[in-house]
């Protein structure tokens, strides 16, 4: 959901994006031991899914923490696509890009707080830390799987600020039960169903209305600019939607597991500007929505490569 101040970048959050690294909340040895070429096809789909979230740990992992090139030879292919607008396309501009940036930050860490994947996505959701003892940024990856092997990234960084109006983190998980793991599989395509529907209504169309069908009445809000609760919800975007009136959200791609759906869209408060990148990350419960976390960044005006940010 869109801020209600101006989202401020600073150097950290720029070389912590435009390396598409992370530190994975898992040992490197709950990685995959397994070629990312060999069985992957003969996968179930739960296996399938646990293989692409590990691997996409492992390579965050190696290459943030590490430096490490080979992580990027055994699990990224060469031709990979990028679409963070600091890094130009290929395998060989991660590798160097990791060992950049270890050198220069040695004690930096990518908290991975909750991972989901559904098909050949998988979603990322981390507070980097480039210096020990700063706040770092909220970052969005996500990685599109071709043959095992990671084809495609996309991501979503901003700066984390010292301050909330709704005494909630930007990470943390405040609705029952207190875990960062996705719900049930079986929930997936039902929350997924019901979080398209709302983000049309709410966002989309800019119906306010949406937010009394579909959101819980124990809503928590990690947006640092708007209030906690239902009520903070209706006033945060009743106001933006005022202000902004030929606003345009384009949603780009879901992603949902179990009980948490993200997504992915560009965001346009007037025609002609470049607008947003934006990341909406919903947790449902009980057939509702009852917590949702976002990072916010605005599109620029040149790239380093020819995929756009979306």
């Amino acid at each position: 959901m869109p801020p209600t101040t101006p989202v401020r970048r600073t150097l950290v959050a720029v070389l912590a994006s435009a390396a598409l690294l992370g530190a994975a909340t898992v040992p490197a040895a709950a990685a995959p031991s397994v070629s990312a070429s060999v069985g992957y096809a003969g996968y179930g789909q739960h296996a399938r899914l646990g293989y692409q979230k590990a691997v996409a740990e492992r390579v965050l992992k190696g290459v943030f923490e590490q430096g490490d090139t080979e992580v990027v030879d055994r699990y990224v292919r060469p031709d990979y696509i990028q679409h963070n607008p600091l890094a130009p396309d290929g395998a060989e501009t991660l590798k160097n890009l990791g060992v950049a940036i270890h050198q220069q930050f040695p004690d930096a860490a990518y908290d991975i707080k909750r991972v989901i994947s559904e098909g050949d996505l998988v979603l990322v959701h981390s507070n980097v830390v480039m210096t020990p003892g700063t706040r770092g940024t909220a970052v969005f990856d996500i990685f599109r799987f071709q043959d095992g092997k990671i084809a495609e990234h996309w991501d979503v960084g901003q700066e984390v600020p010292a301050t909330s109006v709704n005494g909630n983190d930007m990470f943390s998980t405040e609705s029952w039960p207190r875990t960062q793991r996705p719900g049930p599989g079986w929930l997936t395509a039902y929350n997924k169903r019901l979080v398209t529907k709302a983000f049309d209504q709410l966002l989309v169309q800019k119906d306010l209305s949406a937010i009394d069908r579909y959101w819980g009445p124990e809503y928590h809000q990690h947006n640092p600019t708007i209030a906690d609760g239902v009520a903070g919800v209706k006033s945060g975007l009743g106001g933006f939607f005022e202000a902004f009136p030929h606003l345009t959200v384009t949603p780009k791609r879901v992603i949902a597991e179990g009980d948490l759906v993200a997504v992915h869209s560009h965001y346009v408060n007037a025609p002609g500007e470049r607008g947003q990148a934006i990341v909406d990350l919903f947790r449902v419960r009980g057939g509702k929505i009852v917590e949702h976390w976002d990072v916010i960044q605005d599109v620029p005006a040149s790239s380093a490569n020819d995929n756009t940010m979306f």
